[in-house]
């Protein structure tokens, strides 16, 4: 299933909305994504929100969809 995570790139600063980001992942469980993304990166996660195969079309559509990858997550970690 794939899942959409919203999150602020540190943990060191007071949450803005307008610097709110979010990537796609695919895990099994919305747990399993959580951890994916807490052991791989430093984001302070917002929101992990499932999505259904409608929302899943419309967000295919737009220009910066990819589903990213646990050995991604961790070289983005790395830089």
């Amino acid at each position: 299933m794939i899942f959409k995570v919203y999150y602020q790139e540190t943990k060191k600063r007071n949450p803005k909305r307008e610097d709110t980001r979010s990537l796609y992942i695919d895990a099994t469980n919305m747990p399993e994504a959580r951890m994916i993304v807490e052991e791989n990166t430093s984001h302070n996660i917002e929101l992990i929100e499932a999505l259904s195969d409608k929302a899943l079309a419309y967000e295919q559509q737009g220009v910066n969809f990819k589903v990213v990858t646990v050995a991604e997550l961790a070289a983005a970690k790395e830089d």
